[in-house]
């Protein structure tokens, strides 16, 4: 059985851990597939909240593994994208735990997450334009959406790298942890998301995601759609009932 990715879920939050620590937990079509395989399964458990999804020993991903590349590996799955899931994410919450290097396609890894908790020695990059191709993976797409245009092109186009610090200072990150404990604060993030009602987070991430290209004149419209469901659903009358009755809410996700 492969090591490359560990999948663990506890206490209503699913952990994946990319485990190539020699190839700087570059992403190979292999390990790919079981990212995919892996966000399928969390996407169906139940019990599973909140994905955290990080690196092995001070990495997060170097992207794509050229190694790979050069045999004519894309690591790119039908549907979901790079890595298994940039394209097409969970539709629960998911977070980025940063520790070290996070690069071209892992840093597109990091910008497909919903919330993004980063050490202080993280270093973000998408230096393609330096190896002669594109940051195909969403990086073009998403940052500029994630931080002022400008410092978006400058990150595009330099290819250089980029300290936690700047980002933080951009507003990219949610959390800035000292080096280490990147994993450990993202675990207290996931468990307070992990609390609230499962049907009203994927509803809440849905719109959010989805809204950007909505026209002005139909937005609240289509959100009704989506939200109108959650006010019917059995947990809408737990999280009412539980605070009437001033005690925590035991949701089913119906």
């Amino acid at each position: 059985m492969s090591t490359e990715l560990i999948y663990e879920c506890t206490e209503g939050i699913a952990t994946f851990t990319i485990n190539r620590p020699d190839a700087r937990n570059a992403i190979s079509l292999s390990l790919a597939k079981e990212i995919a395989k892996a966000m399928d399964d969390f996407e169906r458990n139940p019990d599973a909240r909140v994905g955290i999804i990080t690196g092995t020993r001070k990495f997060f991903s170097a992207g794509m593994d050229l190694k790979g590349f050069l045999r004519g590996e894309i690591p790119s799955i039908d549907g979901k994208g790079f890595a298994g899931f940039v394209e097409s994410p969970p539709s629960k919450p998911i977070i980025a735990a940063v520790e070290g290097f996070a690069l071209a396609g892992g840093f597109e890894m990091v910008l497909a997450c919903d919330l993004i908790v980063a050490a202080e020695n993280a270093i973000f990059g998408l230096p393609e334009v330096t190896r002669g191709i594109v940051a195909s993976a969403g990086g073009l797409l998403k940052l500029p959406l994630q931080i002022p245009h400008h410092i978006a092109m400058e990150i595009i186009l330099t290819g250089s790298q980029w300290p936690a610090s700047d980002a933080f200072r951009y507003g990219l990150i949610n959390r800035l942890a000292p080096e280490g404990s990147a994993l450990e604060v993202a675990r207290s993030l996931a468990a307070t998301i992990a609390l609230n009602a499962p049907l009203a987070l994927a509803a809440s991430k849905k719109v959010v995601t989805e809204s950007v290209d909505w026209l002005v004149t139909e937005e609240y419209e289509r959100q009704f759609s989506l939200v109108d469901p959650i006010r019917k659903s059995v947990d809408a009358q737990e999280g009412s009932r539980a605070f009437i009755e001033k005690r925590s809410p035991r949701w089913t996700g119906k």
